[in-house]
């Protein structure tokens, strides 16, 4: 059945709505980055640039490293942002823009995100990388699809008895990462865990200016959070959503953190920029391995 023209939107060149890209405009492996300024940064590694776009924030470049091809596309921040860069990304490549149907043969795409993040475990220090083995959704973005299939409800209920979950709360949903992805990123550099997406930066991952917030000892429920050994090992604001819907989309993810603060030490990188660097090209060097 023909997909509707409000329901898939097509500028007039023929490219997809929110990130003006063309089926052949990308690879079939992708990096994410939040920030339109670190596309960039990452492509200074590329032998070569062979196709370059910009629609709001959402920037991207494709080209070679060291004889791989590979897209590098800023998100913008929050899990909003996902829903649209995933459900277009999904597009390009699984539905014909000429007859809006899908395909009968899908494609599976690699997507690697290189994040920044803030530490919940006094043990991970500043400038050290966090590999996310599951991403747990407390911002609700993910409820809004059919995501039985995806869920790990016994970690869920566990996550919401320990912390005593407010209801008025979006429920947590957890989803884990693709394993072969995990395998293929991870080395004695990395930490792993469970990686929560928040739908803020203030608030929602317990940082207090001049607001009140609704649960003050939320954050050291989540520090002490222990199920068979998985534990919250970080704050940011989108690796739940790129988990869940790489999972029902039937593609391979998995996010990787620099590490700039650790919230349990209130403690801040000296050296951001060359801690995402290294991160960079540690990622880089493992996609091609």
């Amino acid at each position: 059945m023909s997909i509707k023209n409000s329901e898939l939107i097509l500028n007039s060149d023929g490219s997809i709505y929110h990130l003006h890209l063309r089926p052949l405009d990308i690879s079939d492996t992708i990096i994410f980055v939040g920030d339109q300024d670190r596309v960039s940064e990452v492509t200074k590694y590329f032998d070569t640039i062979d196709f370059e776009t910009q629609s709001r924030e959402f920037k991207t470049q494709t080209g070679t490293y060291k004889g791989k091809r590979l897209s590098v596309i800023s998100t913008g921040i929050g899990s909003d942002n996902i829903d649209i860069v995933l459900n277009e990304l999904d597009a390009l490549v699984n539905i014909d823009f000429k007859t809006r149907e899908i395909k009968n043969t899908k494609t599976s795409l690699s997507i690697v995100r290189i994040g920044t993040s803030g530490a919940l475990q006094p043990d991970i220090a500043i400038d050290s990388f966090v590999l996310s083995s599951y991403g747990m959704d407390i911002n609700g973005m993910l409820q809004s699809y059919n995501i039985e299939s995806i869920k790990n409800n016994m970690i869920e209920q566990a996550f919401v008895k320990h912390t005593k979950w407010s209801p008025k709360k979006p429920y947590p949903v957890i989803v884990s990462n693709s394993k072969s992805l995990e395998t293929h990123l991870s080395s004695n550099e990395t930490f792993k865990g469970m990686t929560a997406t928040c739908g803020g930066f203030y608030g929602p991952q317990g940082r207090v200016l001049r607001l009140e917030l609704q649960d003050d000892s939320l954050n050291n429920k989540m520090d002490s959070f222990d199920f068979k050994g998985l534990k919250v090992t970080n704050f940011e604001m989108e690796t739940s959503a790129i988990y869940g819907l790489s999972k029902l989309l039937g593609h391979e993810a998995c996010s990787i953190n620099a590490i700039l603060a650790n919230r349990a030490l209130g403690t801040f990188s000296k050296n951001p920029q060359e801690t995402i660097d290294k991160l960079i090209v540690y990622t880089l060097n493992k996609l091609i391995s």
